[in-house]
């Protein structure tokens, strides 16, 4: 079975590929003795055949073989930075010209960088509906990491999460536990930040006010 991570990362190096990578690693270290195998598709690199495609309106290059990767995969993981309050233009794009329907019913797993966690919410706002139109089942633990959650210990802090969405991932797969009964994965609002309790929108209305 196949994992594809795909990461919108702009920087070399970048938080958004490190936090694509850590999510991998979590995951793998679950799936551990599973028949899986781990690819990358890197954004940053796409970014030309993208804007081909788009006006063209056939893919070209090495634009194929990563569209077929996504299409062929099982699962995804999918991370994106945080531009202008919601997911970047380049992550977009490349969700736009994918086929309609190829991510009908896959198991995907979401996740965000940015330099505050004012944006914590992106992904529940932005990122998930997005993914849930495309017919992915999205995992209902989503991970967002700002700046400040790099390094930081304690309940709720990124590594926990991590952990927690990579096994919401592998029991979506049939390996490990499912996640938490009840829970609707292209509904439930589980996105936590590194304050350790459910970032609900009450929550980041008064985060606001305070700061």
């Amino acid at each position: 079975m196949r994992i594809v991570v795909v990461e919108a990362g702009l920087g070399t190096p970048s938080s958004t590929r490190l936090l694509a990578d850590r999510l991998t690693a979590a995951t793998a270290e679950i799936l551990a003795g599973q028949d899986f195998e781990f690819s990358t598709v890197a954004l940053r690199e796409l970014a030309h055949p993208l804007a081909d495609n788009l006006l063209t309106g056939f893919p070209s290059g090495p634009l194929v073989p990563a569209i077929e990767a996504v299409a062929a995969a099982d699962a995804l993981i999918v991370v994106t930075p945080v531009f202008a309050a919601s997911y970047s233009g380049l992550f977009k794009v490349f969700f736009d010209v994918l086929e309609p329907g190829v991510l009908r019913g896959t198991p995907v797993l979401l996740a965000a960088t940015a330099g505050t966690a004012r944006h914590s919410l992106v992904l529940e706002h932005a990122v998930r509906p997005l993914l849930s139109y495309l017919g992915a089942l999205t995992v209902p633990t989503a991970v967002f990491a700002a700046t400040e959650d790099w390094g930081a210990a304690g309940v709720g802090a990124l590594d926990e999460r991590i952990a927690r969405a990579a096994t919401d991932l592998s029991g979506l797969l049939g390996v490990g536990s499912a996640p938490a009964a009840g829970l609707d994965a292209e509904a439930a609002v589980v996105q936590e930040h590194a304050f350790g309790a459910p970032a609900t929108f009450i929550d980041e209305l008064l985060r606001s006010a305070r700061t």
